[in-house]
C-alpha cells in the first residue's frame, strides 16, 4: 500500500502576477520604458539546408520597438536581399529558398539590434550553420587477415558532418553487429575485439553514419574478416563453452589497453558538460573493466557506466570533478591499468546577473555583473549596443569594474545597459535597462479575491503591485494595525506573503498596502481554511487465486463543506466498473478474480482543493502453461536446435525457460538441467557432448511458479569422441600405515564421450627416478599396498574411453598412512629455582606423519606419596613449557609423547633431580621422628650387634681369618688374598663415610676430604631408597694410610658393619 498526496493547495480567483516570491517587480506594459529581448535562437544556430532558415529575434517595449541586424558585425540591409524578410511586430529573420539560392551563402554570426527612443537591446551573437552530411569517400578495403585471439580495431573515420553523425555498425545486409564485451564499439566510431574468435568471419563489417538534420545513413565499404586459426572447424558448441579459448586452442594473454593506448592520458571537459571517458582492453580471456577515482569515490548520483563496462560517464561535471580517474583492466592472466587525468574548464557562468533597474528621479542605484569561469572572464560594458567608453559622459553615472553606480538619476539616464562576460571557452551577454518614472502604487491584481486553503499547508497570498519610487508594502489581517510579518508569516520582497503553516485561525480578510511618497494603494484578500481529505483505511496488497473474490477498502474523511469524489485508477488509469466489479463509497469488490485483474489499484479521494491517493497492488496467481510442439532442427555433431510454442504465461510474464536432458545409459529416467534462456525466446541453439543420446523437455518460469515440464522432444545421438577432461577432485590418503587409498570423482555421462569410460591411475614415489606404477580401473577408487608409512606420492588419473585417452591429468601429491610418532628428542628437564621447573625437547626423529601435536603427563611425588597425574596438551609447534612447583621439597616424574591421527607415540620420561640438602636434612628430621623408623633402626642395631658376636667368636678361634702379624703391613693390591681363599678383616677398613652429602641428581659428592664413595666400590653408584637410608655396595679398600684411619676412627656404624661383612 503507498499513500500519495495530491497538491497541497488550490487558489480560486487567483491570478499570480509573479513565477517566484523572489522574482525582479515588473513594469506594467501601459507605462514607457525601454526594449527588452523576450525570444531569441540559440547561439550555435544549425539549419537544415532544405529548409526555409528562420533566425528568432523577440522583444517588448513601449512604445514598440523597431529591429535590426548585423551580420559579422556589420549592418545587414535587409531590402536588398529579396530572400530575406522580417516577421511583422517582431524581428525575426526568414530567409526563402523556395526560389532558389544556396543557404551556405548565409552562413555567419548574427545579432539583434531592438530599439526604442528610450534605449537598445541586444540578442546573442547567433553563429548560423547550416547542416553537411558529406559522402563517404570511395576506397577499396582489402580482407583484414587476423590469428585467432588476437585484437583488431576496425576504424571508422566517417566524414565531417555538422553536427556529428551518429555511427553504428552493422553488415552489408543491413544486420546489426552483435556487440557484448568481447566486441563493442568506441565513443570515437572504432569497433574493437578484444580478441578474434573463429566466428567472427561469419559476417562482414560496415560502418555506418546517420545525419540528424538529412535524417540519411552513408555507408562505408564494408570490411572482411579472414581469421587464421589452429582449430579450423568451427563448432557452435564452443561458443558458450565455460573455456573457450583453451577449448580451441587458443593462448591466454594479459590485458593490453587498445584505447586509450599507453598507461596515462589526459581529458579536458567544460563544467555543466557530461565527462565521457572511454578504458578498452585487449587479452586472452576477453578483460573486465572498473573505474576508480584516485583519492574518493565516484559522484553515485551522475555516474553512469556503459559500452559493458568500457566507458565511464559523469554527468553536468563540475570543478569537483577534476583528478585523477584510472580503469583497471583485467583477466586470469593478470591486470593492468590507465590513468586519466581530468581537468575541468568553465565557460562564463553567472554569480550575479544584472537586473532591470526602475528608479524615481534623484533616487540611487546600481548594475551589478558577476561571472565566475576557468579561465576567469573578462567584463566589458555597453550602453545601448555601443561600448561604454564611447558613450556620451554621464556625471551620475561610475563604472567600478563590474557594477555601474547611479546617482542622483534623472530622466535622462534611461538607456539600456549591456554586459558581456566572457573567456575562450564562451560569452555571456546580458541586457538590463536603466527607467527613471514618477508613478503612484497601483494594484496589479484583481480587488477581493477568495482563497481558499486546506488546514496545515504552506500557503502564499500574492499581492503583485507597481509604483516608482518602489512602494512599501504591509499586510494587515481583519483590518488590525499590526503589520504581518515574522513568527508564522514571511513577507517577500515582491509583497507576497506566504504562511508558513495554515492554523484555523488563520481564517479571515487579508489586506494589503503600497506606499510611496506618491500615495498609496491596497487590496484585500479572504481567506478560509479547510479541512484536509484523508484515507484512513487505504487498500491493502493482496495475493488472491484466479477465481476468488477480493475486497479493496477506503475509507476517506473530508471538509464538510466541499464536495467529495472517490474514484479508482487501475494501473494509473480510469477503472471501468464492469458486471464483475462493485464499487461503494467505501471499498470495491471484484467478483471471480480473473488474470487480468492483476495490476495496481489507486483510490483517489478528492474535493476541489486536495485530493489523497491511496495505491494497493493485486497479484493474480497464475504459473505458465507448459511449452508445446518441440521440434528439433540444426542437427549438428555438438549442438542441436530446439524449438518450442510458448504455453499461456497467465498474466506474469515468463521470466525463464529452462531446458532439461535425459539421457539412457549412465542414469535412464533422470532428468538434468541443461540450460536456461530468458523468457523472451523459443528457440535456442544447445550445446552438446559427445556420445550421449539426449532427449530433451522445457519448463517455463514466471514470479509466480514454474509449469509442467512439457512433453519430451524425440531421441538424437551424438558421436564419440576420447574424453577433454579428467576426474576431479583426486586425493591419496592412508586409510593405513602400509597403503594409499587413491581416490577421484566420477565423469558423467555427458563428460564420458564414449563408451567403457575407465580410469588410467598412475603412481609413484616423490622426488625418486622410480618408474610410474599403473593400473586401469572403472570405478572411482584405488588402494596401493605395502607402502612405507607416510611418504609422499605422485599421483595422476586419466579418462581413457573406447575412443581413446583424455589429456594428459594433472600431477596431485598423496601420502601413504600414517603410524604412531617416535618419541621426541631431547627431552630435558631444567629448574632455575626452587619454584619453577622449565621443560624442553626437540621434535621427533620419525613423525611417521603429520604432527597433530604433544601430550605432556606429570605427576609430584614425595617419597611414596603421589599427587594427582596432570595432562597438557601442546600445537606441534611447541618445545617449551613451564610447570610451577607447589613446593619446594617434591619432584615431578615426566612423560612426553607426540601424536599424529593415528595416535600419541612412544613416551620421553625424565624426573627432576633430589632436592637440595637443606630440604633434604629437614625431610630427614621429620623422618626421623616416625614411630615406624624408630622401630626399624633398634631391629638393624639388634642385628648388627648378633652379627658382631658372630665374628667375635670365628676371630676367637682363629678360622679362616689369620691375623697379621704386623698391622701396618698393608695388604698389597697384588696378592689380595691368602693362598685359601680368604683376607684379613681389619677394623681400619670400616671406617664412616665422613662429610658426604646428597647432590641434586642422587650421586653422593665429596666434602672436605678426598674420600669418595668410589674409593669403597668397584665403579657402582651408591643410592639411597625412599627412607634415606644407602643401600649401595662397596669393597673394603686396603691401601688405607694408618694415620688415615686413626684421624677418622669414630664410633662404628651398624650400616658400615652390615657391608663390611657383605
Amino acid at each position: 500500500m503507498d499513500r500519495q498526496q495530491a497538491l497541497p493547495w488550490v487558489h480560486t480567483a487567483l491570478i499570480l502576477f509573479l513565477l517566484s516570491p523572489g522574482g525582479a517587480i515588473e513594469i506594467p506594459m501601459d507605462l514607457t520604458q525601454p526594449p527588452t529581448i523576450t525570444k531569441q535562437s540559440v547561439k550555435d544556430h544549425i539549419v537544415d539546408p532544405r529548409d526555409n532558415i528562420l533566425i528568432e529575434c523577440e522583444a517588448k517595449g513601449n512604445p514598440a520597438p523597431s529591429f535590426h541586424w548585423t551580420r559579422n558585425s556589420r549592418f545587414f540591409n535587409i531590402a536588398k536581399d529579396p530572400r530575406v524578410s522580417m516577421r511583422r511586430r517582431s524581428g525575426t529573420l526568414v530567409i526563402d529558398f523556395r526560389s532558389g539560392g544556396r543557404p551556405e551563402e548565409y552562413e555567419g554570426e548574427y545579432q539583434c539590434f531592438a530599439r526604442n527612443k528610450f534605449g537598445t537591446a541586444l540578442s546573442n551573437r547567433i553563429r548560423l550553420q547550416v547542416s553537411k552530411s558529406p559522402l563517404w569517400p570511395k576506397e577499396n578495403l582489402d580482407p583484414v587477415v587476423v590469428q585467432e585471439g588476437a585484437p583488431l580495431t576496425l576504424q571508422c573515420n566517417p566524414p565531417p558532418g555538422l553536427p556529428s553523425p551518429v555511427i553504428f555498425w552493422m553488415s552489408s545486409s543491413m544486420e546489426p553487429i552483435t556487440q557484448d564485451k568481447r566486441v563493442s564499439q568506441g565513443h570515437n566510431g572504432d569497433l574493437y575485439f578484444s580478441n578474434v574468435m573463429l566466428q567472427d568471419m561469419q559476417t562482414d563489417y560496415s560502418c555506418n553514419a546517420r545525419f540528424h538534420f538529412t535524417h540519411t545513413i552513408q555507408q562505408k565499404n564494408p570490411f572482411t574478416l579472414k581469421v587464421l586459426t589452429n582449430n579450423p572447424y568451427n563448432d557452435s558448441s564452443l561458443r558458450n563453452h565455460p573455456d573457450m579459448y583453451s577449448a580451441r586452442g587458443v593462448a591466454e594473454r594479459t590485458p593490453s589497453f587498445m584505447y586509450p593506448q599507453g598507461t596515462s592520458s589526459s581529458k579536458m571537459v567544460l563544467r555543466g558538460m557530461d565527462l565521457l571517458l572511454d578504458c578498452i582492453a585487449s587479452g586472452v580471456p576477453t578483460p573486465d573493466i572498473a573505474w576508480y577515482k584516485k583519492g574518493g569515490d565516484l559522484p553515485s548520483d551522475k555516474t553512469k557506466f556503459e559500452n559493458f563496462n568500457k566507458a565511464l560517464r559523469i554527468t553536468n561535471v563540475s570543478e569537483e570533478d577534476s583528478g585523477e580517474y584510472f580503469c583497471l583492466a583485467s583477466n586470469k592472466m593478470g591486470s593492468i591499468r590507465h590513468t586519466i587525468s581530468v581537468r575541468v574548464k568553465a565557460a562564463p557562468y553567472w554569480l550575479d546577473e544584472p537586473k532591470n533597474l526602475i528608479l524615481a528621479p534623484g533616487e540611487d542605484g546600481r548594475l551589478v555583473c558577476r561571472a565566475n569561469g576557468n579561465p576567469k572572464p573578462t567584463v566589458q560594458w555597453m550602453v545601448n549596443g555601443e561600448p561604454l567608453q564611447s558613450a556620451p559622459p554621464n556625471p551620475n553615472r561610475e563604472v567600478a569594474g563590474d557594477t555601474i553606480i547611479f546617482r542622483d538619476t534623472q530622466i535622462s539616464s534611461r538607456a539600456v545597459y549591456q554586459c558581456n562576460t566572457s573567456n575562450e571557452h564562451g560569452y555571456l551577454l546580458a541586457n538590463a535597462f536603466v527607467s527613471v518614472l514618477d508613478v503612484p502604487p497601483r494594484m496589479l491584481s484583481p480587488r477581493n479575491q477568495l482563497i481558499r486553503v486546506i488546514l496545515y499547508n504552506r500557503t502564499r497570498l500574492d499581492c503583485p503591485f507597481f509604483g516608482s519610487p518602489i512602494p512599501t508594502l504591509r499586510w494587515f489581517k481583519n483590518g488590525q494595525g499590526s503589520n504581518l510579518d515574522g513568527g508564522n508569516y514571511h513577507v517577500y520582497e515582491n509583497g507576497s506573503l506566504e504562511i508558513k503553516m495554515i492554523r484555523k485561525e488563520d481564517q479571515g480578510i487579508y489586506t494589503c498596502v503600497a506606499t510611496n511618497i506618491l500615495g498609496k494603494a491596497e487590496n484585500q484578500v479572504r481567506l478560509e481554511v479547510k479541512d484536509p481529505t484523508r484515507i484512513y483505511r487505504m487498500p491493502e496488497d493482496q495475493v488472491v487465486k484466479r477465481g476468488t473474490t477480493v475486497q479493496l477498502e477506503c475509507r476517506v474523511k473530508h471538509d464538510p463543506s466541499l464536495k467529495l469524489m472517490v474514484s479508482w485508477l487501475k494501473d494509473d488509469e480510469p477503472l471501468y466498473i464492469g458486471n464483475r466489479m462493485k464499487k461503494e463509497d467505501d471499498s470495491l469488490t471484484i467478483f471471480g478474480v480473473a488474470e487480468r485483474d492483476q495490476g495496481s489499484y489507486t483510490c483517489m479521494a478528492s474535493t476541489e482543493l486536495d485530493q489523497d491517493l491511496a495505491k494497493a497492488y493485486l497479484t493474480v496467481l497464475g504459473r505458465p502453461d507448459r511449452p508445446r510442439d518441440l521440434e528439433l532442427t540444426d542437427l549438428a555433431e555438438r549442438s542441436v536446435r530446439l524449438t518450442w510454442i510458448p504455453g499461456d504465461d497467465n498474466n506474469s510474464p515468463i521470466t525463464d525457460y529452462v531446458i532439461q536432458f535425459e539421457e539412457d545409459q549412465f542414469q535412464p529416467g533422470v532428468w538434468h538441467d541443461h540450460s536456461k534462456f530468458p523468457g523472451s525466446v523459443n528457440s535456442a541453439v544447445l550445446q552438446l557432448s559427445p556420445y550421449v543420446n539426449y532427449q530433451f523437455r522445457v519448463i517455463a518460469v514466471n514470479e509466480v511458479g514454474s509449469s509442467h515440464p512439457s512433453l519430451p522432444s524425440e531421441r538424437y545421438r551424438t558421436s564419440g569422441a576420447p574424453p577433454e577432461s579428467n576426474p576431479s577432485d583426486v586425493k591419496g590418503e592412508g586409510t593405513r600405515k602400509n597403503n594409499m587409498e587413491i581416490t577421484w570423482t566420477p565423469m558423467n555421462a555427458t563428460s564420458a564421450f564414449g563408451p567403457n569410460l575407465r580410469y588410467i591411475v598412475k603412481w609413484r614415489r616423490r622426488e625418486t627416478r622410480e618408474t610410474w606404477n599403473n593400473v586401469t580401473v572403472w570405478g572411482s577408487r584405488y588402494v596401493v599396498g605395502q607402502t612405507p608409512v607416510y611418504v609422499p606420492y605422485e599421483i595422476r588419473v586419466q579418462a581413457e574411453n573406447d575412443f581413446g585417452k583424455g589429456p594428459e591429468p594433472d600431477t596431485v601429491i598423496g601420502y601413504s598412512g600414517e603410524d604412531l610418532p617416535s618419541a621426541p628428542r631431547r627431552f630435558r628437564v631444567r629448574q632455575p629455582n626452587l619454584e619453577t621447573i622449565n621443560l624442553e625437547w626437540d621434535h621427533p626423529e620419525h613423525p611417521n606423519g603429520i604432527l597433530i601435536g604433544y601430550t605432556l603427563k606429570y605427576v609430584a611425588f614425595n617419597g611414596t606419596k603421589l599427587g594427582k597425574q596432570l595432562v597438557e596438551n601442546f600445537s606441534p609447534n611447541q618445545t617449551k613449557f613451564s610447570v610451577q612447583r607447589a613446593d619446594p621439597v617434591s619432584r615431578y616424574r615426566f612423560s612426553l609423547s607426540a601424536r599424529t591421527q593415528v595416535g600419541s607415540g612412544e613416551a620421553a620420561t625424565e624426573e627432576t633431580p633430589a632436592p637440595p640438602n637443606e630440604a633434604y636434612t629437614n625431610n630427614q628430621a621429620d623422618i626421623a621422628t616416625q614411630g615406624w623408623f624408630i622401630g626399624l633402626m633398634c631391629a638393624i642395631a639388634l642385628l648388627v650387634l648378633i652379627l658382631l658376636i658372630v665374628c667375635f667368636i670365628k676371630r676367637s678361634r682363629g678360622g679362616k681369618y689369620p691375623v697379621r702379624e704386623k698391622k701396618d703391613v698393608p695388604l698389597g693390591p697384588e696378592d689380595p688374598k691368602e693362598e685359601d681363599g680368604s683376607f684379613d678383616y681389619s677394623d681400619e677398613d670400616n671406617k664412616p663415610l665422613q662429610g658426604s652429602q646428597t647432590s641434586l641428581d642422587g650421586t653422593i659428592k665429596q666434602q672436605e676430604s678426598d674420600d669418595s664413595l668410589v674409593d669403597y666400590g668397584e665403579g657402582g653408584e651408591g643410592q639411597f631408597n625412599e627412607d634415606g637410608s644407602f643401600i649401595g655396595q662397596y669393597t673394603v679398600k686396603k691401601d688405607k694410610e694408618e694415620t688415615e684411619g686413626n684421624e677418622s676412627s669414630e664410633a662404628t656404624s651398624p650400616v658400615n658393619a652390615i657391608y663390611s661383612l657383605a
